[in-house]
């Protein structure tokens, strides 16, 4: 009976050994930073990240104005501008208006882009930032996890993320690779991402 209980969890240990990896950890997310820019003040009344392709990246720079940023990404320039609704850049294709963002007070604000890429399954760890994060999905879908609920971002849309301070996971969750464009509005004095929870 020993060596029968003996071999037994050994069998165990040695299975145990030879799972694979993502039955352990799940597969993260790849994220990149494409442009930042700090800046002492946000634009008045009521916020929308209003994001156009250019032709080129030096006519999306000349396009630029105070609150905006210039990327390259999925092969196209892109001008990200934060402001009020209903405008328009010249040269520029809008693709897509979203807000309203929430509104908050800070010293200085980080405006930054980010990309983010991954096959289905991939996530970031659960964290929170101190402000508001945006989406602009290019391809697969795209799940937020927040107290809340989950938000699904598919293909082509865009969405205004949360407030400062609540936990969140972003999945991709569609049945090809996720290539999405994150937009942000950060306290810039405060660390840009910090470790957190989800009930």
């Amino acid at each position: 009976m020993t060596r029968f209980l003996f071999s037994l969890l050994s069998a165990l240990t040695v299975g145990l050994c030879l799972l694979p990896s993502a039955a352990v950890a799940q597969k993260n997310l790849v994220i990149k930073s494409l442009a930042e820019k700090t800046v002492s003040e946000l634009p008045p009344g009521q916020l929308f990240w209003r994001i156009e392709s250019f032709p080129t990246r030096d006519k999306a720079q000349s396009a630029a104005g105070p609150w905006a940023l210039v990327a390259e990404s999925a092969a196209k320039a892109w001008l990200f501008t934060l402001g009020p609704a209903g405008g328009s850049s010249e040269g520029g294709t809008k693709v897509a208006e979203v807000g309203p963002i929430p509104r908050f007070d800070a010293p200085q604000y980080l405006l930054r882009i980010n990309a983010a890429t991954g096959a289905p399954g991939s996530a970031t760890p659960v964290h929170t930032h101190p402000g508001s994060e945006t989406f602009f999905v290019l391809s697969g879908a795209q799940s937020v996890r927040t107290p809340d609920g989950v938000m699904v971002v598919k293909a082509g849309h865009a969405e205004p993320g949360h407030g400062p301070g609540v936990p969140m996971q972003v999945l991709s969750t569609g049945s090809t690779d996720l290539h999405a464009l994150v937009m942000f509005v950060l306290d810039a004095t405060k660390p840009f991402s910090s470790p957190a929870n989800l009930p």
